[in-house]
């Protein structure tokens, strides 16, 4: 360990400010009309998102002070806090089942999503076992195969929700940071051969995520369903051209486009601030990969490199995923863009990594 130098990552500190100002603006502009419809309150969705903003920056300032290195020792508590809350959404009672999927726990309209909080408990885990197997990674039922246990239970409880694109957030941010811990080569592959034939199975086994797949494929064969949020996206990103058709002008928020202030929101950005628009908020998260990387790389300790890469990975790949899926690049999946689209869980955990990400930088020698 390496005694506190107090750096204050200012740079990465003005990216996050810069994404949550853009998010802020686009929920109450992309949710106004739908919020007076359902719920007549035209500033509902923005309200209740400037809460998760406050407890996010709570969040993240108390993990930015709290030494990451305490993180290491409580990671198995952490991972059995985890498994719990994973199996107490599937409980009925305890679960809250909306649109027949059952992955938030709490009552009325305060809920919680567990498997937002698995994301960021799989990564410290991760970053605490490799940080002791460092040495037996070569070896792969000694070093990876624990891993990939913890990991199939995990992915496995989120699956019966079911949620399939957070099951694949994190088995992709855990093969990102076995790269980055040192894991072998061979293995890595190996694994993701195995992975294919393993994610056909799951996308056909069920039949409205072949829809999904199948409707990316052609999305005007079946434009009034399986194809609709897709092409609503891509009119809602066409029609905005190069500088958009100005702040608040979306014409795909009319009921278009269901719920533009979640999924979909960049779709929305798109349609009103343009290319020029859309394409300063991608710079902004490659702004943010960068910094947290250049934070891993810096880190005094192989645990605060391996921790810093999965929570950079994290946010990057499901940026990545979210923007693929508002342009049609990928079939349609439930994922939030971070610091952006509305939702209360998945801002508050997103800020407790940039938390994470500071006390990190706290320690480096940059």
């Amino acid at each position: 360990m390496s005694p506190e130098k107090n750096h204050t990552d200012y740079p990465l500190i003005v990216i996050v400010i810069a994404l949550l100002g853009v998010g802020t603006v686009m929920v109450l502009s992309s949710s106004a009309v739908w919020a007076y419809y359902k719920h007549n309150d035209s500033l509902y969705f923005l309200k209740r998102q400037m809460l998760w903003v406050v407890l996010g920056f709570v969040t993240m300032f108390f993990l930015s002070s709290y030494n990451y290195w305490k993180l290491k020792k409580l990671s198995k508590v952490i991972l059995f806090i985890t498994i719990v809350m994973l199996i107490a959404v599937l409980i009925p009672g305890i679960g809250v089942e909306i649109n027949y999927a059952r992955r938030w726990i709490g009552f009325g309209s305060l809920t919680f999503q567990p498997s937002e909080f698995a994301k960021l408990s799989m990564i410290i885990y991760l970053a605490s076992s490799l940080s002791r197997k460092r040495e037996y990674l070569e070896n792969f039922f000694v070093g990876v195969a624990p891993i990939l246990i913890v990991l199939g239970v995990i992915c496995s409880l989120i699956l019966i929700q079911p949620d399939l694109s957070t099951a694949v957030i994190i088995a992709v941010t855990v093969m990102v940071m076995l790269f980055a811990g040192g894991t072998k080569a061979s293995h890595l592959v190996g694994l993701m051969f195995l992975s294919v034939p393993a994610g056909i199975f799951l996308v056909l086994s069920e039949e409205y995520r072949r829809e999904r797949f199948f409707s990316f494929l052609n999305p005007w064969a079946d434009k009034q369903d399986a194809g609709y949020h897709i092409i609503q996206s891509l009119y809602a990103l066409g029609s905005g051209g190069l500088l958009g058709v100005g702040l608040g002008q979306s014409r795909q928020k009319f009921f278009y486009l269901p719920e533009p202030q979640t999924d979909f929101i960049f779709a929305i950005l798109g349609e009103e601030l343009g290319f020029i628009g859309g394409l300063l908020v991608i710079l902004l998260f490659a702004l943010f990969v960068w910094r947290g990387c250049k934070i891993a790389l810096a880190a005094p300790d192989y645990f605060g490199c391996v921790l810093a890469f999965g929570i950079t990975a994290l946010i990057g790949i499901q940026a990545l995923i979210n923007l693929a899926v508002v342009t049609a690049s990928m079939p349609v999946t439930g994922m939030p863009l971070p610091f952006i689209s509305f939702g209360g869980s998945s801002m508050v955990i997103t800020m407790g990594g940039v938390g994470i990400l500071l006390n990190i930088a706290k320690h480096t020698n940059n």
